[in-house]
Parts: C-alpha cells; sequence; structure tokens
C-alpha cells in the first residue's frame, strides 16, 4: 500500500520542489475513498464539490495574532515551487487545506503535553495541509491528484497516481456502519451555571459593556463503540446537503468534523460573498406548524436585533477592504432541526485579496463572538470552561491565486476512540432568556448527536 504519511513538513521547512499530477476518474463516492485513506486524511464538501484527502506533501502551521498572514505567506512560498503536470481543472487544482482555533493563543496539547491526550491534540492555532492524495468530485467530473515533496517528487507524485488509480477499481463497496450508540452525557456548563453565566452577561449587556456575546457550551458523551467519522459525514451529508460538511484528521489525536450552515466567505479574483445567520427557531411536527415557527422568527423581536448586530459587523468588517458591498433580502435558512434568519451579503474588492485577508476581518463574526469583539472575546474567556479550540473558527480552502471557500466550524464536535464532545453555542442580548436558550442549544446539538445514537 502506498504510503503518504512520511512527507509532513513543518512551518519553516517548506519543500524546495513540489509536484502534483492528477487524471480524470469514473466518479467514485468520496465516502469510500475516505475510508480507504489513511491518517493524517481530511473532507471537505461545499456547493462546489467533495473532496477525500490524505497525506501531506507540505504542511504549514502558525500561532499567533500574524497568523493568518504567516499561513498565506508559507503557503505562498509553497506555492511559488510547485510544478503542476499537465493540465487540471480548477477543482482538482492543489489547495491548502485547514483551518484555525478560535483565538490565537490557542495551544495544541501536543506541544504542552506531549504524552497527553487532550481533546484538541493535533489542531494548533492554525494548520493547512496540501494532500499527498485527493480525490475530487466537482461539476467538472471526478479526478484523482497526487502530491510530492523533494528531489524525485515528479517520479514519486506520478507513481502515486498510478497506484490510486489501479485501486478505485478494487475498493470495496460503501456501506454505513451502525452509530455507536451514547451510553452517558454531560454539560458543560450544566443548566443551573448555565442560567448563571447568561444573567451575569446580560448584566454587562444592561452596564453597556457588551451589545451581544454568544456563550458555548460542550456536551461530553460517551459511545457504546468507536465512531467511523467518514460514516457519520456520510448520513450528515444525505440530512443537510446544503450544509458545509468538513473532517479533519491530523496523524495522531482526534477527529473533528462536522455539518455547518455558516459560510464565512468565499473569494473568487475581486468576487466576495458571504452571509449572516442568527437568529433561530425549531421545525414543526407538521407544514403548518414549520410555517408557523418561521413566521414567528421572523417577527421576532429579539432575533431581528441579534441579526441585524451581525449584518452591521460584517459590513463594517468588509469596509475596510471595499465599499462595494450589496445586502440583499433577509430570508429563512431551513435545515432539518432548526430554522435561521440569513441575510446573503456580497462585495467587489478594488484589486484582488488573499482569502485568508478576509477571513482575518471577517473572524469571528457576532454570530459566534460578540459586539464589541473586544469585550466579548473577553467576556467568552472569563465565562467559558472549556477551550473552544477549532470550534466556530474558520476552516476551509485556498489555491495559488488566493482564492477560496471558508466555513464557520459550529455544528460540529471532536470525537476520541469511545468519546466525543459536541459543542454549540447561543447569541445572547439584553431579552435572552436563559431557558429558550438551553433549549436553542439542544436543537444545535442534533446534527451531529443523531447521527450517534
Amino acid at each position: 500500500m502506498d504510503s503518504t504519511r512520511s512527507e509532513s513538513r513543518p512551518l519553516g521547512d517548506a519543500p524546495d520542489r513540489v509536484v502534483v499530477t492528477g487524471c480524470p476518474v469514473d466518479s467514485v463516492p468520496v465516502r469510500t475513498t475516505l475510508n480507504a485513506l489513511k491518517r493524517p486524511r481530511l473532507g471537505w464538501a461545499d456547493p462546489t464539490g467533495l473532496v477525500a484527502a490524505g497525506g501531506t506533501a507540505a504542511v504549514v502551521t502558525a500561532s499567533g495574532p500574524d497568523r493568518f498572514e504567516v499561513v498565506s505567506g508559507q503557503a505562498g512560498t509553497v506555492f511559488d515551487e510547485l510544478e503542476t503536470d499537465g493540465t487540471l481543472p480548477a477543482a482538482a487544482r492543489p489547495r491548502f487545506y485547514g483551518g484555525f482555533a478560535f483565538t490565537d493563543d490557542h495551544t495544541d496539547p501536543a506541544r504542552s503535553d506531549p504524552t497527553g491526550t487532550g481533546i484538541w491534540r493535533g489542531f494548533p492555532a492554525a494548520k493547512f495541509v496540501l494532500p499527498a492524495v485527493q480525490f475530487a468530485i466537482t461539476a467538472e467530473g471526478a479526478w484523482l491528484t497526487t502530491a510530492a515533496a523533494g528531489p524525485d517528487a515528479g517520479a514519486t507524485a506520478r507513481d502515486r497516481l498510478d497506484r490510486w488509480r489501479g485501486r478505485i477499481d478494487a475498493m470495496p463497496a460503501f456501506s454505513l456502519s451502525t452509530p455507536p450508540g451514547i451510553r452517558g452525557r454531560e454539560y458543560e456548563p450544566a443548566r443551573a451555571a448555565w442560567r448563571d453565566q447568561i444573567a451575569a452577561a446580560i448584566s454587562r449587556i444592561e452596564a453597556g459593556q457588551l451589545r451581544k456575546v454568544v456563550l458555548a457550551q460542550s456536551l461530553s458523551v460517551r459511545l457504546g463503540g468507536t465512531v467511523r467519522v467518514p460514516d457519520v459525514l456520510a448520513r450528515l451529508g444525505e440530512v443537510y446537503p446544503d450544509c458545509y460538511r468538513f473532517l479533519f484528521e491530523p496523524t495522531s489525536g482526534g477527529s473533528f468534523f462536522g455539518a455547518t450552515p455558516e459560510q464565512l466567505v468565499t473569494v473568487r479574483g475581486t468576487d466576495v460573498e458571504t452571509a449572516a445567520l442568527a437568529g433561530s427557531t425549531g421545525r414543526g411536527e407538521t407544514r403548518a406548524e414549520d410555517e408557523w415557527l418561521a413566521s414567528e422568527l421572523r417577527r421576532s423581536e429579539k432575533n431581528n436585533h441579534e441579526h441585524d448586530l451581525v449584518v452591521e459587523a460584517i459590513r463594517e468588517q468588509l469596509a475596510g477592504l471595499t465599499d462595494d458591498i450589496e445586502t440583499g433580502e433577509r430570508g429563512i435558512r431551513q435545515l432539518a432541526t432548526v430554522q435561521h434568519l440569513q441575510t446573503p451579503i456580497r462585495a467587489s474588492l478594488p484589486h484582488r485579496e488573499h482569502v485568508l485577508s478576509l477571513v482575518e476581518a471577517l473572524h469571528p463574526t457576532p454570530a459566534v463572538g460578540g459586539l464589541p469583539p473586544g469585550r466579548a472575546l473577553e467576556t467568552i474567556r472569563e465565562t467559558e470552561a472549556f477551550d473552544r479550540g477549532w470550534y466556530a473558527a474558520p476552516v476551509g480552502w485556498f489555491d495559488a491565486d488566493g482564492d477560496g471557500t471558508f466555513a464557520v466550524a459550529i455544528r460540529s464536535a471532536v470525537t476520541r476512540e469511545r468519546e466525543a464532545r459536541l459543542f454549540a453555542g447561543a447569541g445572547i442580548v439584553r431579552d435572552s432568556d436563559p431557558d429558550i436558550e438551553w433549549d436553542e442549544l439542544q436543537l444545535k446539538y442534533r446534527p451531529v448527536l443523531d447521527e450517534l445514537v
């Protein structure tokens, strides 16, 4: 079997030469190839297609307040030395995939405690990989792409392509495993502490220190068996086909995955696309109840106020890069278990900007952080008793042109063996009710939780 795990190159040791090659293949389900790949591996699904990838031809990591700039700069060095063997369609061209932690001072437990097993082990403040093997299924067809680094990169990449092309027909048919089941649950914070946290946040809002803050909760579950994450992603794809689905698995550590409805930003040339997603309610048992709930959401003063804050903040964040900003019509985004208020926002840049410049400008949006941003982050640090890690942070991809797509990593979880930790957050404003917000959290856990039961 072709090994792809020995080519990881950290920040500061970028390869002198990377060669990428590829070919069209018959349409192979991403779930099948994802199962066939070994760690490190990743999965990604956005409106342009599906990707399953494994191994690393190059990897960049960073921490600190300049991590966005460091990642784009280091990746740019790799792209400058990269050679493409043949012509590849846009979706199959070399990309870096990865993400950031919610805060720039997040530390990978593997560095602070090399023998430990922290839930975020293997997830530094920023990490992006150029995969050694990638399967992409897009409107342009299905493509197998391989990459390698070093003096024999061309021969290695072509050999890898031949090996994986030969394996495709022999891949076993994909069959979903039985969910592991849940043996126990523990909330952090529990309900009484949650009420206290909401009351304290509202006191800060009433004192004029905050306009809004998003407080998160974690749900730790003990499982009846080991999770097969590709199976969970496959089921999420059936229930949430319009969401951004992702999986990141380092060589050792947990698996971070989810199905998020929240786009952070897409950049194509000078065109920018983003959206405000804030304000929530449940789904009805009947169509009439569903429509009634949506109507109540549209009329809700609390939810519309929360949503207005997000729209206003995104426009202000984009204003530092362009004054050509267009806000679309507010509507309802319906998912299987929840409905959200959503407003599309588009912008045109005066010149090309790397997508990470937009990511830095927009993260964190008030939908996962709060307003004003500094005070909200301070409140989150002082209130939440757990490390958000990559939860509610930007995950996605970018290419050599600086184009790319990033989503906000909500509706997500980290799993390790027979443990899973799920995350959910609620936007707190002056008239928030702790019990209503608690119920909203339970709705937000359901996309992942339903696939574990």
